[in-house]
């Protein structure tokens, strides 16, 4: 049986946009066919998105993103202003950026695992696995119990998801896990820093709801911290309501794609005027002949209400291709340049200790 060190010695890499570029690869598809075709048009239009200066840009992050390599990606698009709020699944903040923040790392799985090392002896190992990505469970419990650590600082009342994961920004930046101070980057602290809020809307569902069920356990009969999802939707709402034109780009679908869409049905039934998202890009693989949301095509959103036609695009393709092309064009045209962020965090209330 292979050891855990024998299995944990090739780190996931994360790939760079800002030393590829990719623009006249890009430009090139446009005179092809299928899926090239598709994502040149993407690009054209999460270029277009930047440079409307009234636009404010969502971005959506379902399934295992980062882990994949795409941390570096997230993290250029908030410090270069060409994201002004994110929503995403548990798992992709916490378990995979938050764990990373504190200086972990995931593994691509070697070749002891492709010659038939079984999953039950990872399991003896305390290796859990993602498809061909390996992370160690020992500290990947660390991580649950951080964000245990962190509710039992906060004041124990509702807190939206927003409010929670800028205090895991605070966290970081306290002690000393940040790039600045000799630690590495992370999503939830270019958030933090940015201005820029991260939405969870399932939020337990993740690494952080074992630190969450733990909290809640010991402070049984005593005040304790919660999450309010309703207060997750009115704030994005809010945001909507503030910046009526807005562009969503999304990676997967899920719960971060409909809770970003629905945005303009919430601000209605305010009695807010809030136009359907003015553009909108989806890269999937999801297959739109079962009737899942995840693969729901974005012209169907526009019958909701939810999406204007004139600048959507699906591109049906595997995330880790896709998003460092149309990212990676939007960046090298210098979409971004002379862009501000919304700093949409300030318009929400503040998190209070």
């Amino acid at each position: 049986m292979p050891t855990k060190k024998e299995l944990l010695k090739d780190p996931i890499q994360h790939i760079d946009i800002k030393q590829h570029n990719v623009v006249a690869l890009v430009d090139a598809m446009q005179h092809m066919a299928y899926s090239s075709r598709d994502l040149y048009r993407a690009s054209s239009i999460y270029e277009r998105m930047l440079q409307d200066k009234e636009c404010g840009v969502i971005l959506c992050l379902a399934g295992s993103l980062i882990s994949a390599g795409l941390k570096q990606i997230f993290i250029d698009l908030i410090r270069n202003n060409m994201v002004d709020a994110i929503v995403s699944t548990g798992a992709n903040i916490v378990d995979q950026d938050f764990f990373e923040g504190l200086g972990f790392k995931h593994w691509i799985a070697d070749d002891l695992l492709k010659q038939g090392t079984e999953d039950g002896t990872l399991r003896e190992l305390m290796i859990d696995r993602i498809y061909d990505t390996l992370i160690d469970e020992e500290e990947l419990r660390i991580c649950d119990e951080t964000t245990e650590h962190i509710a039992d600082a906060l004041e124990p009342r509702p807190y939206s998801s927003r409010e929670f994961i800028a205090a895991m920004g605070a966290y970081l930046e306290k002690n000393g896990k940040t790039l600045a101070q000799g630690g590495v980057d992370s999503i939830v602290h270019a958030a933090y820093e940015k201005g820029v809020p991260i939405f969870c809307p399932a939020f337990s569902d993740c690494s952080a709801g074992f630190g969450l069920v733990a909290h809640q356990h010991k402070h049984q009969g005593k005040p304790m911290l919660s999450l309010d999802s309703a207060k997750d939707f009115y704030e994005i709402t809010q945001l909507k309501i503030a910046n009526p034109t807005t562009g969503l780009l999304m990676i997967g679908g899920g719960v971060p794609k409909n809770f970003a869409q629905d945005i303009v049905v919430a601000a209605d039934i305010l009695g807010q005027e809030a136009p359907m998202h003015k553009y909108a890009i989806q890269i999937t693989v999801a297959d739109v002949r079962d009737g899942a949301l995840s693969s729901s095509t974005l012209k169907e959103a526009s019958s909701w209400g939810k999406v204007d036609t004139t600048f959507e695009q699906m591109v049906y393709s595997e995330a880790t291709l896709a998003l460092p092309l149309i990212t990676g064009y939007a960046y090298h045209k210098k979409a971004h340049e002379g862009r501000k962020g919304k700093n949409w965090a300030g318009v929400l209330e503040p998190v209070t200790a």
